[in-house]
């Protein structure tokens, strides 16, 4: 979605985009009336900041369409971004009354959020929401250890390209095609919110970008639409194998 587009309409569940890969995905129609009845939908603009850390919540939720980040502030003033949130991605912790991080809409977003208490005792009732939370978590855990990985020892030129194959990626996975051949997608972040997620300068990470569009690894229009020529290519700069295992 660009940035310039206006914010989307809200789907029914028959029409959602995140249907089969959300915490709804095992859902049977029962369910899905269970949950259609305590859910509503949340609009932000680029830009916006959707929770602050430390925030009372009331609601969990799905990201829809759009992109948001999970940042930290530390106590010099600086902003630490700790993870993504892409679409399908959810928001919030059954059981936790307060928000640990900043989430802050990177696009125009758009949420299927879910009054907190009627869905914890969804959860109680129901193991195929149960279940299908769980396995999002570990996905998410495992994730989490893939970056450490990236963090500490991959080069900068690597972590860019980490970061364009997580968002192609994810790109590919809701438009239900594998990421092979050439691949066209909308970058969600800045270069300054590309250097707070992968520990680098401002500098380095536009040099770096410049240098694998000057390599034929990327084509670029403006500073977001990025067209990957080659998919395998980007994988090998990443330090990846064709599995997206890490290439000691």
């Amino acid at each position: 979605m660009s940035l310039h587009d206006p914010l989307p309409a809200a789907p029914n569940c028959g029409d959602c985009p995140i249907r089969y890969t959300a915490v709804c995905a095992r859902c049977d129609v029962d369910e899905l009336a269970q949950l259609d009845a305590m859910k509503f939908y949340r609009s932000f603009e680029a830009g916006q900041t959707l929770i602050w850390s430390g925030d009372r919540m009331d609601f969990v939720a799905s990201v829809v369409t759009g992109v948001a980040t999970l940042t930290q502030v530390m106590e010099d003033g600086r902003t630490q971004t700790v993870g993504l949130l892409f679409p399908s991605d959810f928001v919030g912790r059954p059981g936790r009354d307060t928000a640990p991080y900043n989430v802050i809409a990177t696009t125009d977003l758009l949420m299927c959020c879910f009054r907190k208490k009627p869905f914890e005792e969804l959860m109680e009732r129901t193991p195929n929401v149960s279940h299908r939370l769980l396995e999002m978590t570990l996905d998410e855990l495992d994730a989490a250890r893939e970056w450490m990985l990236l963090l500490g020892r991959k080069t900068a030129r690597e972590k860019i390209a980490s970061l364009l194959v997580i968002v192609a990626r994810r790109d590919a996975s809701l438009h239900l095609h594998a990421p092979r051949g050439r691949i066209v997608f909308e970058l969600p972040l800045t270069r300054e919110a590309m250097a707070d997620y992968l520990g680098l300068t401002l500098e380095t990470v536009s040099r770096q970008i410049s240098a694998l569009k000057r390599d034929g690894v990327i084509e670029l229009e403006g500073k977001r639409h990025v067209t990957v020529p080659v998919f395998d290519r980007l994988l090998e700069e990443a330090g990846d194998d064709d599995d997206g295992g890490f290439v000691g």
